[in-house]
């Protein structure tokens, strides 16, 4: 079987930390669960400076930290019959809004009931294999708690081009959230780096040693008792952006429970958060495309519950 390896060389703010909880935060965007690295830990196929090491091993700063990763077979990523909301679709790109509670791409251990799983099922061979059989058209992703627009590539030069924009910061993603508290300011913007928290390596934070670059726009749509509906634009896609940056000015995304609390309001969990629009150009024809998804059922229930308070 195929692999692919990944290094990372420790960072004083990380070191004391047990090796398989270091290596399941910076393996964030695989989704992988910290059984799945214990495997990899316990198969040798982890390596602190060169020598193999235990899970519960204490990084130090300085250390080179090598992880092998075994690719998973074409089979081993079922096509299935799961209903799809398609916002758009032709040869090149198909825009999904996806529903709050589903995730993007497998993982270990969760290798069914994911967005991709659904591609495969209606797209057949038309998708991308740029980033292989795990996450084939997948450009960008987002949240599992989140719902929202998402362009899938249906071919390499589909997907290259679209990558290409995002990188140049040529697609617009705006969304709606409701946060917690009363927001002042009728608009703003936070510049503020994100990476790892420092203390618990499954979020991420406003870390400014350690952070990349991250900028969020956001604009008062409505205000209520204790809660402030609004809209934000992305300038950067930082994992976890809008949440830790409205978390970082004391208005945490109402119902998030990594970065705020949960909200007796909803009938649901997870945070109040819906990429609404996404303004892209076609990667073939050039044309501008704007795209829309209405907001979803737990939204617009919050915002009436809101209006009776």
């Amino acid at each position: 079987m195929n692999s692919r390896t990944k290094t990372f060389i420790i960072n004083e703010t990380d070191e004391g930390i047990r090796l398989d909880v270091f290596l399941v935060s910076q393996l964030d965007s695989e989704s992988f669960t910290r059984s799945f690295i214990q495997k990899l830990i316990g198969q040798g196929l982890v390596t602190a400076d060169g020598a193999k090491v235990k899970s519960g091993h204490k990084i130090k700063a300085g250390m080179r930290v090598a992880v092998e990763i075994p690719e998973p077979i074409t089979q081993d990523i079922e096509s299935q019959d799961i209903p799809l909301d398609i916002i758009f679709e032709d040869n090149d790109i198909i825009v999904i809004n996806k529903p709050k509670d589903f995730v993007v791409h497998p993982a270990a251990g969760n290798w069914k009931g994911t967005l991709v799983n659904a591609l495969l099922h209606h797209c057949r061979d038309s998708l991308s294999d740029i980033n292989g059989v795990i996450r084939p058209g997948i450009v960008h992703r987002i949240d599992k708690d989140t719902s929202g627009l998402l362009v899938v590539a249906k071919n390499n030069n589909a997907h290259l081009k679209l990558s290409q924009q995002l990188k140049n910061h040529q697609i617009q993603r705006i969304y709606e959230a409701v946060v917690d508290g009363n927001i002042k300011d009728d608009a703003g913007r936070i510049s503020a780096p994100i990476g790892r928290h420092p203390i618990n390596r499954k979020k991420m934070a406003v870390n400014l040693k350690n952070g990349k670059p991250a900028v969020t726009h956001f604009k008062v749509i409505e205000r209520y008792k204790g809660y402030t509906h609004i809209q934000l634009k992305l300038e950067t896609g930082r994992t976890h952006q809008i949440r830790v940056h409205m978390a970082s000015i004391g208005h945490p995304v109402t119902g998030d429970l990594v970065y705020g609390k949960a909200c007796k309001l909803m009938d649901t969990e997870g945070q109040v958060l819906h990429a609404r629009y996404l303004i892209l150009r076609h990667p073939v024809s050039d044309e501008e495309m704007t795209l829309e998804a209405p907001l979803p059922k737990y939204f617009t229930q919050l915002l009436k519950r809101l209006n009776e308070l």
